[in-house]
Parts: structure tokens; C-alpha cells; sequence
């Protein structure tokens, strides 16, 4: 088997407030890269289009460009910049640090399988 696509042109493309999500999706791997608009905070942007406090979705990460602030739902936090690489486990809240535009590239799959996706019920 072998398959190849370019997120250059994404099998779906999933906007919300002060950014959007684009992903392929190939046998295994699901690849969303998520641009994010200075001013955008999950817990604002995406929290009411999930319907949960905090995002519950597990990120492996790549930083491409800009910055961006985590915080755990337990009170851990970091801060993830350019050529930065993280796992992000379900239950936190994000934002964008400063004026320039973040591009994540995302590898776990479930990202762009759900985020930013209407909750079910």
C-alpha cells in the first residue's frame, strides 16, 4: 500500500472563530495543520463549538511558526514556539501568544478527525 496527498489541497477544511483546520486523512494517519489568528484562545474560538470547558483532544505537535501557550486542566503549562515538537494530553485550554499567526502541524490523528467538530448529543 501506498498512499500520498498534499495539504495543499485537503480532504476537509473546518473554520472557526480566529482560525481554521485543514487535514488529509490517508489509511492510518489522519494530518491537520491548524492555523491560528493572533487573539484566538480555544476556550473561546473552539470550546463552544465542542461544547467542554477544555479541549479534549490529544495533540501531537510540530510548531511551525508563532507561539502559543498551554495550560493542563491539572495547572501544568508550557509555551511552544517554532521547531518545537509536543504532546498534549486531553483536558487544556491554548492560546496565541503575541501578534504573529501560529501554524501547528498535527499528527495525532483524532485532531483532525474531531477538532473543532459540533459535540454529539
Amino acid at each position: 500500500m501506498l498512499e500520498v496527498k498534499t495539504v495543499e489541497k485537503p480532504d476537509e477544511r473546518r473554520d472557526f472563530p480566529r482560525g481554521h483546520l485543514e487535514a488529509v486523512h490517508l489509511t492510518g494517519l489522519d494530518f491537520a495543520v491548524g492555523t491560528f489568528e493572533p487573539g484566538w484562545r480555544w476556550s473561546e474560538s473552539v470550546g463552544p463549538i465542542a461544547g467542554t470547558k477544555s479541549c479534549q483532544i490529544h495533540h501531537n505537535g510540530y510548531v511551525v511558526q508563532g507561539r502559543m501557550h498551554l495550560v493542563m486542566d491539572d495547572g501544568g503549562e508550557a509555551e511552544v514556539g517554532p521547531g518545537d515538537v509536543f504532546v498534549c494530553a486531553p483536558g487544556h485550554d491554548a492560546w496565541v501568544v503575541g501578534d504573529e499567526q501560529v501554524v501547528v502541524y498535527d499528527f495525532a490523528g483524532i485532531m483532525a478527525q474531531e477538532y473543532a467538530k459540533p459535540a454529539q448529543g
